[in-house]
């Protein structure tokens, strides 16, 4: 079901998109027996679908470590972050009918699922996914704890001692807050987990913010379109404006960002932005040192996981295919699944433009590629037409996969 996910397959039906490949894969499953297997795919089951998951990734990740440029590092500025593992959370609304399972209006005015992702930006893999009735809140402190408890089960020892974990003010939470800055729990001093979370833009802050502009406390802001510092973007660090901030973990800061208002958020805007013309947003970081721009740029980087939440949607995850919460459940881990198979191949098979293609041109380019499988002189021969524009890349990828090193 996760490799038909991978060619296309939004539904469980389509499963039969394998079948035109038998010599390929083998026999497979009917649309009725794939539906069984998904209702069989019980709590246990998926769990121990995720510690599978988390043995290949393992594997995937020993053999990254092992090129010439080694593990994929965030990069901000320019700047990267050596030895950080970043995760970003998020949740996402997926419309349902009212008979489906879990359906529950939403804060958006409409029935339907919550989902929430936890997502490597190292890598781009969807680390943790879990499906929620409609009702849950973004900010469920014991919903956002588990989908990143879930997240570091996946990630091997050496990268879970060095963790940044993003989330928007959405899913902002003291008890998140806390579990973050104690490492999940963990005595250790080897666990340095640090947050970066969205922080609400209240009364107390507007008067911070007036401060800032007459004491002229602002520093020039990255995000220019040349890597650069972006016109009329500054930043400030307001801990101290805040007046008693007691309660928090240590290292506690809270850094604002000033920015002209452009058109599409005027909308949302309030008051005070509209009169100074300006959009104001804040977040909170327990990160000790390091130039607050810096720090502003690091978080902000947290909005790639929009995308990736985007072409998941359009794999799957938007389509609950039952009426029963467990089988959309098992479902959400068959495209979990899909997307693991999904980013393995392009972080070690491909290079350049396709290694960060979306599923879309994945498969326009690379997965759909008309090609014929010939047997003869006790080999096996795919034979792809010369005029395939992406030809070369698919055989550069053949090469690279038999390249590597079989696991010990």
């Amino acid at each position: 079901m996760a490799v038909a996910i991978t060619l296309g397959a939004t539904c469980i039906r389509d499963i039969r998109l394998l079948e035109h490949q038998r010599p390929v894969f083998g026999p497979v499953a009917s649309h009725p027996t794939a539906w069984r297997a998904l209702k069989e795919l019980d709590e246990l089951a998926r769990a121990r679908a995720g510690r599978a998951r988390a043995a290949v990734r393992r594997r995937v990740y020993e053999l990254l470590r092992k090129r010439p440029e080694g593990f994929p590092e965030v990069e901000v500025e320019g700047v990267p972050l050596t030895g950080w593992t970043v995760i970003d959370s998020d949740g996402t609304l997926i419309p349902a009918p009212s008979e489906k399972e879990g359906a529950h209006g939403t804060y958006r005015g409409f029935l339907g699922h919550h989902i929430f992702v936890a997502t490597c930006d190292n890598t781009g893999e969807q680390l943790a996914a879990t499906l929620h009735t409609g009702n849950v809140n973004a900010n469920d402190a014991a919903v956002n704890i588990d989908i990143l408890t879930r997240a570091v089960a996946q990630l091997p020892w050496w990268r879970r001692q060095k963790i940044l974990f993003r989330v928007d003010g959405a899913g902002f939470s003291h008890q998140l807050i806390d579990w973050i800055a104690s490492a999940g729990g963990r005595k250790s001093p080897t666990f340095r987990w640090e947050y970066s979370v969205g922080w609400a833009f209240t009364t107390r802050e507007q008067a911070a913010i007036e401060i800032c502009d007459k004491k002229n406390l602002w520093q020039p802001a990255g995000g220019g379109a040349d890597g650069g510092v972006r016109e009329g973007a500054f930043v400030a660090d307001i801990t101290a404006l805040l007046g008693e901030l007691t309660g928090w973990p240590a290292h506690h800061r809270v850094i604002a960002r000033k920015e002209p208002l452009h058109p599409r958020y005027v909308k949302d805007a309030n008051a005070y932005e509209i009169k100074q013309e300006a959009r104001y947003q804040t977040f909170a970081t327990n990160h000790q040192r390091g130039q607050i721009a810096h720090l502003d740029g690091r978080h902000r980087k947290h909005a790639r996981v929009e995308p990736r939440i985007r072409d998941q949607k359009a794999s799957g995850i938007g389509l609950p295919p039952s009426r029963e919460l467990e089988i959309n459940a098992a479902w959400l881990t068959a495209t979990t699944l899909a997307a693991d198979l999904r980013c393995w191949f392009q972080l070690l098979a491909l290079d350049g433009e396709l290694a960060k293609a979306t599923p879309k041109t994945l498969r326009y380019r690379i997965l759909h590629a008309p090609a014929r499988l010939v047997r003869g002189q006790r080999k096996r021969r795919l034979k792809l037409p010369d005029t395939w524009p992406w030809a070369t890349a698919i055989i550069r990828a053949f090469e690279r996969i038999l390249a590597l090193p079989h696991p010990t």
